[in-house]
């Protein structure tokens, strides 16, 4: 998908519609010069809902939309007959959107769920028409109840990537080239830092039957977390991925260990739970050293995290790479 293409944030006002009125009036009929009140309620205003939509992985098709609104009640008319109900506005929306308050930044709701439905804001009820208030001592009541006003919202919806695997790591650390390699996805993959500027996602199929989806997450730069580089708009997405693999070049500049904790420290300074999250680190472009470098290496790596040397290129451990995420993922 072109990097254009891809939105995981907008800002629009929501408006759920207002209850209709109930309706003042008595009854007359050809016999009946007087007779008892007849009005009937108002209909309920329409709901703002969302619903899930798994076809869309981005907020793209509610760009340009800045107001959203349903339908009125209509108002109770004589003869006991209740208005109409507004029409309820559905949003589809992509999994992993969560809505916030606009000025408060309150968490709302958000959606998880292949199937899922929720009501944002309710419609505002019908009002009672005058028959409702009839009693065996008030016989002409010649008074209804106005309609429930609707609710009106400026809202957030911010996208949150549900994968299964998300690929964390500073620019060119090789995670677009990892996904070309174990997925169909076709990333942008260049020599220069900040090549992808959009999350991709990619299905990997470890073993005939047993598929995951891998996210890659635009590249972080120390600091991100206080909003330099492009990664810190991306930090919120790697929430929602269930393992976090780490990847460290063995061409860095830093020692192994140290690149590996910087990126540990941006997640943890982002939000501490992600270090609650399983996770791996995989040293990439394992093609550019001998065996007994790598040995070398693999003594200066952290002990409690699950380590592998791999190659994109010429496909060094990818398969046990694979097999290692599926038996994370299924632990």
């Amino acid at each position: 998908m072109a990097e254009q293409n891809f939105v995981d944030y907008v800002k629009i006002l929501f408006r759920s519609g207002k209850g209709g009125g109930g309706s003042v009036h008595f009854y007359r009929g050809p016999t009946t010069a007087k007779g008892g009140p007849d009005g009937g309620d108002g209909g309920r205003g329409g709901h703002v809902i969302l619903q899930a939509d798994r076809n869309e992985w981005t907020l793209l098709g509610l760009k340009f939309t800045k107001h959203i609104k349903a339908d009125d009640g209509k108002n109770g008319s004589s003869g006991l007959k209740t208005g109409k109900d507004g029409k309820d506005v559905i949003v589809k929306v992509p999994l992993g959107t969560v809505v916030r308050d606009a000025e408060t930044g309150e968490f709302i709701t958000e959606i998880t769920e292949p199937t899922e439905k929720k009501i944002l804001f309710s419609g505002g009820r019908g009002g009672k028409g005058n028959t409702f208030f009839k009693t065996a001592t008030f016989q002409t009541p010649r008074f209804a109840q106005p309609g429930e006003e609707g609710t009106e919202r400026w809202v957030i919806l911010e996208l949150k990537i549900l994968a299964d695997v998300g690929l964390v790591g500073f620019p060119n650390a090789g995670k677009s080239t990892l996904l070309s390699v174990v997925s169909a996805a076709k990333p942008k993959i260049a020599d220069y830092a900040f090549t992808t500027l959009t999350p991709n996602l990619g299905i990997v199929e470890s073993r005939p039957g047993q598929n995951f989806i891998m996210a890659d997450i635009p590249g972080i730069i120390e600091g991100a977390h206080e909003g330099r580089g492009i990664g810190h708009r991306f930090l919120r997405h790697i929430e929602r991925n269930s393992v976090l693999l780490f990847m460290v070049p063995c061409d860095t500049d830093r020692t192994l260990l140290e690149e590996y904790e910087i990126l540990l420290n941006e997640l943890e300074q982002f939000n501490p739970e992600l270090l609650d999250k399983p996770r791996m680190l995989a040293i990439t472009k394992g093609d550019l050293i001998d065996k007994e470098l790598e040995n070398m290496l693999r003594e200066t790596l952290p002990e409690d995290v699950d380590s592998i040397f791999i190659s994109s290129i010429s496909g060094k451990n990818i398969q046990q790479l694979k097999d290692m995420l599926w038996k994370k993922l299924n632990a």
